[in-house]
């Protein structure tokens, strides 16, 4: 498993065991409820997924960079189910 499937399985788990949904997760970390998700409630989600302080920005970055179609520099809702498609992909 690479470190890419370890972060995205991490998520997968944090919105298994702490949600009814991912929309639920969405609106949970969605701190300010504007319906997207800025660098810092991504870092945040991360961050209670367990993943390394060190990496947290840099993937949130990342995440950003793929999933920001409608490229504003955050990840709306409909952004935010193609990360979880992404995981549900990695995991089968």
């Amino acid at each position: 498993m690479g470190k890419n499937d370890s972060i995205m399985s991490n998520i997968q788990i944090l919105i298994a065991n702490h949600f009814e949904t991912a929309e639920a997760a969405f609106n949970f970390f969605d701190a300010d409820k504007d319906g997207k998700l800025s660098h810092k409630e991504i870092v945040s989600l991360l961050k209670e997924a367990e993943i390394n302080g060190f990496i947290r920005g840099i993937v949130s970055r990342k995440i950003i960079e793929r999933y920001d179609v409608s490229r504003d520099k955050y990840v709306n809702w409909q952004e935010f189910q193609s990360v979880i498609s992404t995981i549900v992909e990695t995991d089968e």
